[in-house]
């Protein structure tokens, strides 16, 4: 039995559980819908993405993708300014890609989702009331008209794999959607603000800081009671409160 590989847990909270098996990733989830995205998401992505093994409700398996994680959030990168150039270009192929079938949230249920979760941080004493109510006037500005394009919803630092400086593979598509582009820079460099000139030279447009500061705040503000209430830290070195701390 010396060969048969371990078992590692990736991720468990109460809505999904991800295992390792080797070189296979395992993923069961309560939501199928979210799975549904995830394999019609990776379909019609232009980047690379884990090869589909096998699919039976409610698990999905999936190949590993080479290369390591571009970084981890609460941690410095290791990965080089090329690597998050190439992150950005990456991104840009995405961006220009036919639109999915499928519409991300929109302006008003965001605003909705902005006011009740900064209600929750304040009534509960989770940050000072003067923190929240600036990042909630930062957050607003991401709140505006957008050009939807294809994006990944959530593309965590951690879900963008490198090779030296090449992008290997992106992971984890199930909130892929019609967005805002910026969101998708946003969530990239979210605790890594000293990648982002990288990012946007890769990506090679100009775009509005201001909204990407915007969409940092609200990202931050609206996530925090998901990872409290799932076990995870958004008071943690790096994380989510810093990222509040340090907004301007």
């Amino acid at each position: 039995m010396a060969d048969v590989p371990e078992i590692e847990i990736v991720v468990a909270h109460r809505e999904r559980t991800t295992l390792r098996v080797g070189d296979v990733f395992l993923k069961v989830d309560s939501d199928q819908a979210r799975l549904d995205v995830e394999v019609e998401a990776m379909a019609l992505a232009p980047l690379p993405t884990p090869e589909v093994l096998w699919r039976e409700p409610p698990a999905l398996a999936l190949a590993a993708v080479p290369g390591t994680a571009l970084g981890r959030l609460g941690e410095p990168s290791t990965a080089s300014s090329a690597a998050w150039a190439a992150a950005g270009a990456a991104v840009r192929v995405l961006h220009d890609a036919p639109l999915p079938p499928w519409h991300g949230p929109g302006t008003d249920e965001l605003a909705s989702r902005l006011d009740v979760e900064c209600e929750w941080l304040v009534t509960n004493d989770v940050l000072p009331t003067d923190l929240v109510t600036r990042n909630r006037r930062i957050a607003e500005t991401a709140l505006r008209p957008w050009t939807p394009v294809f994006t990944h919803g959530d593309l965590q630092v951690s879900h963008v794999f490198v090779d030296g400086d090449e992008v290997t593979g992106v992971i984890d598509w199930s909130e892929a959607a019609r967005g805002d582009a910026l969101f998708d820079l946003a969530m990239l460099t979210l605790g890594h603000q000293e990648h982002l000139d990288d990012v946007l030279a890769g990506y090679g447009t100009d775009v509005d800081l201001d909204v990407i500061r915007g969409w940092w705040s609200l990202r931050s503000l609206t996530a925090a009671r998901w990872l409290v209430e799932h076990g995870f830290d958004p008071s943690s070195p790096g994380c989510e409160f810093d990222v509040l701390r340090a907004a301007r």
